[in-house]
């Protein structure tokens, strides 16, 4: 069992007082509701609440020893207890989960995936690249968690796991004898210092669109939380067996330039830029798969991706160029390891139980990401495209009027409906969003319809959807839950588009899961 002392003997941050002593410490946590007797709970300052006022809460439950950001008499601590300052609690969590398991991170060649859109369909891709060559990878994305032949759920809403998680996550793959380890961040993981302590050895980026500004406040910071993917690049040690850290970069992106000048480690590039280290050619596409001609200064290799979307080229190649440039597979195997991609639960996900129409269910849930998922619809069908979709509360407002004026440019048909309201008006969401439709020519009740319950929505778009049409619904995805006020309630969109299309169709299927919105919901808003 690790001691106080042990989990501090490489601690790289300023220590501000307190003793370390072999008191032994059987976890390290970041609740106070998850303190087990002989648990190092670590209080944390944050804008819901602050884990110094439950201290009491985890001495009670069993604690050995505290670590906070304030002096050690703002919190009624036993004079025999250990106390230990530090400057950033949070920072110092990602550390001392790190030491509790003795730096997984070290034993792993680690890639990191980072981007507004794309995150999860590239960590996918690179994923399957790695297994056809052969390399021993795990993987945490927003998703779930791989290792080895076991797959894990990572919750409901959850973007980057919390630190403790993810060292939890990192010890299990080197206990499994894994070598490799790709970890999806997000920047609200990397603002709240998730991943540090993950040790990076190749550093990806999809995109940097806009997102997220409702917490970051402006893009710049938002693309600053982005950056320390590549920034903590530089202070990666040498691992046994590997190379350089690298930064993988999207040339096409308006992230590039800074990207480029604050990233101190080996960089290459990717995108169809001519600049571009690693370029796509000759992009071909379809309603099922997208093919281009891969090509750098020193390969070509012909590229088949089994997804649509010619957004799916930039994510491909980027996945392309880590695996060949950051982890030294052959372009070849890395091309065959893309074409046995099975697909991505909740991204562009076909369902399909026999109708005349294409129905898909997709994660888009950003503007960009919108844009370009109606994009696609739009190859897939010569019908009409109907959208459905919401924008979620307590989140960045201007979202709103900016994904239904994307909808009402590239759509047919919009259908406006919950997403995650949380404690916010939904009626007061959709107007936002009806506002924003209005304002590029959208007629409300011919053009657009505001539906506030997801299942009827999702219902009313398979009812109105004729012989070749294309129903989409987006913004959910693979996500298991929907927030009302501060009740995750279970949801799946895939199993409220089976469920609209079974009743449609008069076959068997499933229930449609029920939302507060549904007058026959028995629960409370």
């Amino acid at each position: 069992m690790k001691t106080l002392q042990d989990l501090f003997a490489e601690f790289p941050l300023p220590l501000l007082s307190g003793r370390l002593d072999e008191t032994p410490i059987a976890a390290v946590v970041g609740d106070s509701r998850q303190v087990e007797p002989g648990a190092l709970f670590v209080a944390m300052t944050g804008s819901a609440a602050d884990g110094h006022a439950f201290i009491p809460q985890a001495i009670a439950r069993g604690a050995a020893a505290i670590v906070g950001e304030r002096p050690r008499g703002s919190a009624a601590i036993p004079p025999e207890m250990p106390y230990v300052q530090v400057e950033n609690a949070r920072q110092a969590l990602a550390w001392l989960a790190a030491a509790f398991h003795d730096f997984p991170a070290r034993r792993l060649r680690m890639v990191g995936v980072t981007g507004t859109d794309g995150k999860t369909t590239t960590s996918n891709m690179l994923f399957h690249m790695m297994r056809a060559a052969g390399l021993r990878t795990g993987m945490i994305s927003t998703v779930n968690a791989i290792i080895g032949d076991e797959t894990l759920d990572t919750g409901f809403h959850v973007t980057t796991p919390d630190a403790p998680a993810v060292q939890a996550y990192l010890a299990r793959m080197v206990a499994a004898g894994l070598t490799h380890a790709i970890l999806e961040t997000t920047s609200h993981g990397w603002a709240q210092f998730r991943t540090d302590a993950c040790e990076f050895d190749l550093g990806v980026i999809t995109n940097i669109t806009h997102e997220h500004l409702d917490y970051h406040g402006s893009y710049e910071a938002y693309r600053a939380a982005k950056a320390r993917l590549f920034t903590s690049l530089a202070d990666t040690g040498a691992k046994p067996g590997g190379a350089p850290p690298l930064a993988v970069l999207n040339r096409d992106d308006e992230s590039y330039a800074y990207l480029a000048r604050v990233t101190k480690v080996r960089q290459i590039s990717y995108g169809l830029h001519p600049a571009a280290d690693v370029r796509a050619l000759e992009v071909r596409q379809d309603a099922y798969r997208i093919r281009y001609r891969a090509q750098s200064p020193d390969w070509a290799v012909e590229v088949v991706c089994p997804l649509p979307g010619r957004y799916n080229v930039s994510n491909s190649l980027a996945a392309l160029t880590a695996a060949v440039y950051g982890l030294g597979i052959n372009p070849q195997t890395a091309a065959r390891g893309l074409l046995a991609l099975p697909g991505v639960p909740g991204r562009m996900e076909r369902i399909d139980l026999g109708q005349d129409f294409t129905a898909i269910v997709d994660f888009a849930h950003t503007p960009n990401a919108l844009r370009v998922a109606l994009e696609t619809a739009r190859t897939m069908t010569s019908g009409r495209v109907i959208a459905v979709f919401g924008s979620a509360g307590l989140r960045d407002r201007e979202k709103r009027r900016m994904m239904a004026e994307v909808s009402a440019d590239l759509a047919d048909v919009t259908i406006l409906t919950a997403e995650d309201p949380r404690t916010e008006s939904l009626a007061d969401i959709l107007e936002e969003m009806a506002a924003g439709a209005r304002r590029r020519g959208g007629v409300e009740g011919e053009t657009f319809f505001r539906i506030p319950d997801r299942g009827e929505a999702i219902r009313r778009a398979v009812q109105m959807a004729a012989p070749g049409d294309l129903v989409i619904a987006c913004g959910k995805g693979h996500e298991q839950s929907m927030c009302f006020g501060e009740t995750e309630y279970p949801w799946d969109d895939r199993v409220a588009m089976r469920a609209a299309l079974a009743e449609r169709l008069g076959v068997p299927g499933p229930d449609f899961p029920r939302l507060p919105t549904n007058p026959q919901f028995s629960g409370l808003l």
